[in-house]
């Protein structure tokens, strides 16, 4: 029988039976779709304070919206590939997170991390999870209201972050005189400002309510400030991977398009109080691609 032909018919095989011609055909496979279908695991990096996207919960495991999205794209892979996979979690922070994934530490980001044409050099995203924006996060009585009253004080910036450079250019075009503390996270970003290292921290506004309801003391801090940038969040993949960035953008589309994904949407952030507006609400109906 000929090759091509003995090909065909397999295929139309695999379909009628329900199998991914991907899980016949493995020698197909590229990228990060062979690496996960050759070591049978998945590696997710997370996040480990970033409220409530991606963390660490009281059993020390990873958990978030962007978690929960992410296994979404885990069992379209599964599905794509015709088997269970096993899923390894790696911590990382917005120093590390680009160099892993681009490096193949990592196979999938899982955190709070924008999407920018800058950081598309080097990696891609999938659809928009969720719209947010830099704000400077202090203790009430602080007198601080905006980036203005910095001027002679302290902030805590997490760096290699969207908001650093957000901040310094504010504080530049006002010419402030404004200390910068250096921090690896938010969570070190948290510690600096409770324990009067600081007198701000500043990253997205939807983290920065994540901190407060994560403190011993909630009601000492408040969120001020107008938007000193605009943070459309989405989940990385490597750059120059179309086949395993169509298998997320399907996975979210699904989610999406079913209305699946105000359900993890509403358990993440109504006990915040944090309503979908407007803009992620559009994000979520053009994430919702046709089949």
């Amino acid at each position: 029988m000929d090759f091509k032909l003995a090909r065909r018919l397999l295929a139309v095989a695999a379909l009628t039976t329900g199998l991914a011609p991907a899980a016949i055909w493995a020698q197909d496979l590229t990228g990060t779709l062979a690496k996960i279908n050759d070591s049978g695991e998945i590696v997710i990096g997370h996040r480990e304070s970033s409220v409530p996207f991606s963390y660490l919960n009281d059993q020390q495991q990873p958990e978030g919206y962007s978690i929960d999205l992410c296994m979404k794209v885990v069992e379209e892979v599964e599905k794509t590939l015709g088997k269970d996979i096993e899923v390894r979690y790696v911590p990382v922070n917005p120093k590390t997170r680009i160099a892993l994934l681009a490096n193949g530490t990592i196979d999938l980001e899982c955190g709070s991390t924008t999407n920018n044409l800058t950081r598309q050099q080097q990696v891609e995203y999938l659809p928009v999870t969720f719209v947010t924006g830099t704000k400077i996060l202090t203790r009430k009585g602080s007198g601080i209201t905006s980036v203005a009253d910095l001027d002679g004080k302290s902030i805590a910036l997490a760096q290699g972050t969207t908001n650093e450079r957000a901040v310094k250019a504010a504080v530049e075009a006002l010419g402030l005189e404004v200390k910068i503390l250096p921090v690896r996270d938010h969570a070190e970003g948290m510690l600096s400002l409770e324990t009067d290292r600081v007198d701000a921290y500043s990253t997205d506004h939807i983290l920065l309510f994540g901190l407060i309801a994560k403190s011993k003391t909630p009601d000492e801090f408040t969120v001020v400030g107008d938007f000193l940038s605009f943070d459309p969040y989405a989940l990385m993949v490597r750059r120059d991977d179309s086949a395993f960035e169509l298998v997320g953008k399907t996975a979210l589309a699904n989610v999406f398009r079913s209305g699946e994904i105000n359900e993890i949407y509403s358990k993440w952030f109504d006990p915040m109080g944090v309503p979908a507006d407007p803009p992620l609400q559009a994000a979520f109906q053009l994430g919702a691609l046709p089949e």
